[in-house]
């Protein structure tokens, strides 16, 4: 089932790409756009696909049937330079817990083949939009989970990438710091006109006006705003819509 929205140019383009793990296939002809300026949500249950998809496309696994293309180039020719518009934030925990927070981004910062004076004034601005400005010379060690999260998503946008791509970004997060969380990547996503593709399981984390693509059993069953994925399935609420999209999932609730 697919609700239209409106068309504008791409800035991650993911066409008929299929996986399969030792003959299993974990994405079957999956295909989709996330626009610049947009926030697009990949919903799916446990086990829909996303993680795989969300590897896919930051070239931890290779894409041999269907195409990727960020900012118009495909992975596949282009190789590791398609990826340098990307912002990445992974699942798991990727921060040097025994570094600071500035010495973190600062390493960071230098694979980007950015300057330490051009470094520590990034730093410092994508710190001080999260809030953390105070917490640059701590150990990431003794930072919790939220705040964690925090310096990743400020080490994802130093480089002033086009597309920044959030796998799961809030799990193991209290209810008040996902919000803030998911609250200020979509600041980010109207103030900077990123395009963000941001994948979960968790509805409450999804506007009316994101754009929407539902993932179940490796395909997409549904894509346009949430609003007009609603209004498609004849239902009144994401929860409702979501649960007719994907029959014999676990229910998602949103979360209190």
């Amino acid at each position: 089932m697919t609700a239209s929205a409106p068309d504008s140019a791409p800035a991650l383009e993911v066409d008929h790409v299929s996986f399969a793990y030792a003959g299993r296939k974990a994405l079957d002809d999956v295909s989709f756009r996330v626009r610049r300026g947009r926030f697009t949500a990949l919903l799916g249950p446990n086990g829909a696909g996303k993680t795989t998809l969300f590897s896919l496309i930051t070239r931890l696994f290779d894409a041999r049937i269907g195409s990727i293309r960020i900012c118009g180039q495909d992975l596949a020719r282009a190789g590791a330079s398609a990826l340098a518009p990307l912002g990445v934030v992974f699942q798991q925990p990727t921060l040097d817990l025994d570094l600071s927070v500035r010495q973190n981004l600062r390493y960071f910062a230098r694979l980007r083949g950015l300057s330490v004076k051009d470094a520590d004034r990034r730093i410092d601005d994508q710190l001080a939009r999260l809030d953390m400005a105070e917490r640059v010379g701590e150990k990431v060690r003794s930072l919790n989970g939220g705040h964690r999260r925090r310096v990743e998503i400020a080490r994802a946008l130093l480089h002033d990438p086009e597309v920044v791509v959030l796998d799961e970004a809030t799990v193991g997060l209290d209810v008040p710091t996902r919000k803030a969380i998911v609250s200020h990547v979509h600041e980010l996503t109207r103030s900077r006109g990123l395009a963000v593709l941001w994948t979960t399981h968790l509805i409450d984390e999804i506007e009316t006006d994101d754009d929407l693509v539902v993932l179940h059993r490796g395909r997409i069953v549904a894509t346009g705003t949430a609003r007009s994925v609603v209004e498609a399935t004849g239902t009144t609420t994401l929860d409702a819509a979501f649960a007719r999209l994907t029959p014999r999932a676990e229910t998602v609730e949103e979360a209190r």
